[in-house]
């Protein structure tokens, strides 16, 4: 499959010039480690099946009093959400989907007969498969078996249980229509509807074992839904990942010190960006956020970046809040801005000051908001333009921060205050964009207009076709132009960091810039905040005199056992487990990104940690002045894919000549520098690019390796293929003469110049 990247005859050229067949196969094998195959969880103790098929009515008898509801509880501690889950131990493990769970809220689970009980425990979850395990506090359950769901055959017959709508235990019967590929995962195609409340539950066969659980509604037809196969969850079973409840409470949830939510709703954060959604208890809906930093003396400027998930809804700014219903608002409402200032708790209490259109707002995407604030004098920006002006002066102080009305779901990110702000892109470089790139614009025609061009025949059609053509063409020079800028500054934000001496290298800072590169959204600043919360939670525990063992017993304590961070076992080659980010969104990950999350709070306790790049399999050692003097194979490696586990010599060793089939080497352990670390990362999304014939992709992650370490005679021999491949000969030529120049180990230099004579012929 990779030999399709390239012609055949230039696929030839290239393995001789290399003298290596596999080279253009290296990077997707790249990886930390070979995908875990977990053990086989011990079979559930089964429901009273035979082998021979039932009857619906029999199997819905024996098999929903294994079948539960799963309610889980607002900020409010009203139901938020209903689904379905399916007894797979007898000593309370349930299955279920984690969109039904969510994320930080109270978890409860009723039985089929009507006992009810609070989750103790998230055991598992993982993300990608939208699959959980939680836990309650009961023994000798009725559980259900499970199935092998590679065995399911289009046409085989198949009963789901759940509770749509809230009708709990409701049962529907149907067939396999087949697999479907979704996101990169196979997933079970059905012939049922599959309707809010069913998710979670399981989907048997005849027989009464479980091959799957029921997960979302398709938007093609309503007789039609979808599953995630058993299989999935197996490893989750054999390798949980325990999350108490005080600890999955937290999860999402906005730190206490810097903001203060008031009149419900529900206000989460990810990663530097604010989430809010669901009905606020005050006026109108209304929910607050106040920063629990005071602003400047005024004047003084606040602004922060809001994105409506519709444009009916409202959210944005709030100031000169009293704490409570008084504030002043500015925020984007039905496709107009609006200035209003609340006295109270009512309707009789709210005045809108200024309310209109602005050409600068753009719905359905991120605005920058921003107000500056003197007594007597408010003016509103959107976008960098002024949008709105009052001299209102019935507020001068109090606090500042965010606001949401109505059932509006928002996001909110850059929040941030001062006596003078940036207001984002400047109307200077708009203008510098428009003259690097002229082209004309069409703007609403008249009917008039209209009825000529129809008067000029069928040409006139065909002339119009042809500009929505080129219009079509320039914005995606646009996007790829928008995408080149970007990765260009991400590439020098890295070159930059490099410069510094090692010791300086923040690899966390780093490890962000490698998921940047991908997602433009990706803010560095708030992951990094993320990062120092969690070290001082740690610290919270820490006795003043802790030595490093009782550093890192209590990041171990902290990391595994109370955030439940984790190797990735369901969808290893995902992407997200490459960036660092996702990681400490969703605690799960590749070896080499929880190594840099472990390294890195380690940093931050003051315990020396360095990463070992170990054969198939990243980890790290702790190392101090004694260690530094004793023989590499002597020492122990700690693994974070396996939840810290310590990986003593003797395994160390065994593990090497499984990998490699050699004895252990010292250059297996040796500490690797942080700039390797990140050229083994990108490594690793470069495997997966090639696995997926993105070769936009390998050349984005091509020119960062190369960035980093440009005397990687390989890599800059792929990077001459793929830009072959994009028929960037120019380009090609370079990296082909670098290659003649330095002659990198391995070079047949004849048949390197015969590519070169092909590439300037």
């Amino acid at each position: 499959m990779r030999s399709q990247l390239f012609p055949r005859d230039f696929v030839l050229c290239l393995g001789i010039a290399f003298g290596c067949a596999g080279l253009l196969g290296r990077a997707a094998l790249a990886e930390d480690a070979p995908k875990p195959t977990a053990t086989p969880p011990a079979a559930p103790v089964a429901a009273a099946t035979d082998e021979a098929e039932q009857s619906v009515e029999k199997l819905t008898e024996v098999s929903r009093k294994a079948v539960v509801v799963i309610r889980v509880a607002g900020r409010d501690g009203r139901q938020q959400a209903l689904g379905s889950g399916v007894i797979v131990d007898r000593n309370g493990l349930i299955a279920t989907n984690l969109h039904v769970i969510g994320e930080g809220r109270p978890i409860s689970v009723e039985l089929a007969d009507k006992r009810k009980f609070d989750a103790t425990v998230v055991e598992a979850f993982d993300r990608p498969w939208d699959l959980a395990l939680i836990r309650i506090d009961a023994k000798d359950l009725p559980t259900l078996p499970l199935g092998d769901s590679d065995t399911l055959k289009q046409g085989q017959s198949i009963v789901a249980i759940g509770n749509p709508l809230g009708l709990t235990h409701s049962v529907v019967a149907g067939v396999v229509s087949g697999t479907r590929e979704i996101d990169g995962r196979s997933m079970i195609q059905l012939a049922i509807p599959i309707e809010p409340g069913n998710s979670g539950g399981p989907l048997l066969d005849r027989q009464g074992r479980v091959h799957g659980l029921l997960t979302m509604k398709s938007a093609v037809t309503e007789n039609l839904g979808f599953a995630v196969p058993v299989n999935a969850l197996k490893p989750l079973m054999a390798k949980p990942n325990p999350t108490v409840m005080s600890r999955w409470l937290t999860i999402g949830a906005l730190d206490a010190e810097d903001w203060t939510p008031l009149f419900g709703a529900k206000w989460r954060q990810r990663a530097g960006r604010i989430q809010v959604s669901g009905l606020g208890s005050g006026f109108g809906g209304r929910s607050l956020c106040l920063s629990s930093q005071a602003p400047p003396t005024a004047p003084f400027e606040v602004s922060v970046a809001v994105k409506l998930e519709s444009e009916d809804g409202a959210a944005g700014l709030v100031f000169c809040s009293n704490g409570n219903d008084v504030h002043y608002g500015f925020y984007p409402t039905a496709g107009k801005l609006r200035l209003s200032r609340f006295d109270g708790p009512d309707v009789f209490s709210w005045k809108v000051l200024v309310e209109q259109p602005s050409e600068h707002y753009r719905p359905k995407d991120w605005n920058l908001l921003k107000v500056k604030f003197e007594p007597g004098k408010i003016q509103c920006f959107v976008n960098g333009q002024l949008a709105l002006e009052s001299t209102d002066g019935e507020l001068s102080t109090g606090k500042v921060g965010l606001a949401k009305f109505r059932d509006t779901e928002a996001e909110f990110r850059g929040f941030q205050m001062g006596h003078e702000l940036e207001s984002g892109l400047t109307a200077d470089l708009t203008s510098q964009i428009a003259a690097l790139l002229p082209a004309g614009s069409l703007n609403n025609v008249s009917a008039e207009v209209t009825a000529k061009l129809a008067g000029q025949g069928a040409g006139a059609s065909a002339v119009l076709r042809e500009q929505a053509l080129q219009l079509e063409q320039r914005a995606a020079l646009l996007r790829s132009l928008a995408l080149s800028v970007h990765q260009k500054r991400v590439h020098g934000e890295l070159t930059t960091l490099f410069a510094r001496p090692e010791a300086e290298v923040d690899l966390f800072q780093a490890a962000l810039l490698v998921a940047r590169l991908d997602n433009e959204e990706v803010d560095v600043a708030a992951y990094q905040a993320d990062l120092q919360r969690l070290v001082r939670q740690i610290k919270e525990k820490l006795a003043a005199d802790a030595d490093d063992l009782s550093k890192l017993a209590a990041l171990q304590r902290f990391l595994f056992e109370e955030q439940g961070f984790h190797g990735s076992r369901g969808d290893y080659y995902h992407k997200s487990n490459s960036y660092v980010n996702e990681v400490l969104d969703d605690r799960e990950g590749l070896p080499i990104t929880l190594a840099v999350v472990y390294m890195e709070l380690a940093r931050h306790l003051g315990v020396r940690v360095v990463g070992v790049g170990f054969p198939g399999h990243f980890m790290v050692r702790h190392e101090t002045e004694a260690t530094e003097k004793a023989k590499l194979q002597e020492l122990p490696l700690i693994d974070p894919f396996e939840n810290g586990k310590i990986v003593t010599p003797d395994q160390t060793m065994a593990a090497a000549l499984r990998a490699t089939g050699r004895p252990l080497r010292d250059s297996d352990l040796a500490a690797i520098t942080k700039r390797a670390i990140i050229t083994r990362m990108l490594h690793n999304l470069l495997g997966l690019a090639q696995e997926a014939q993105d070769l936009p992709g390998m050349l984005r992650y091509l020119d960062a390796i190369l960035l980093l370490s440009p005397d990687l005679g390989q890599d800059r021999f792929m990077r001459a293929a793929v830009h072959y491949q994009l028929n960037h000969k120019p380009e090609s030529l370079v990296d082909v003469d670098w290659i003649l120049e330095h002659r990198p180990e391995g070079v047949d230099l004849n048949r390197l110049q015969q590519l070169r004579d092909e590439l300037t012929r």
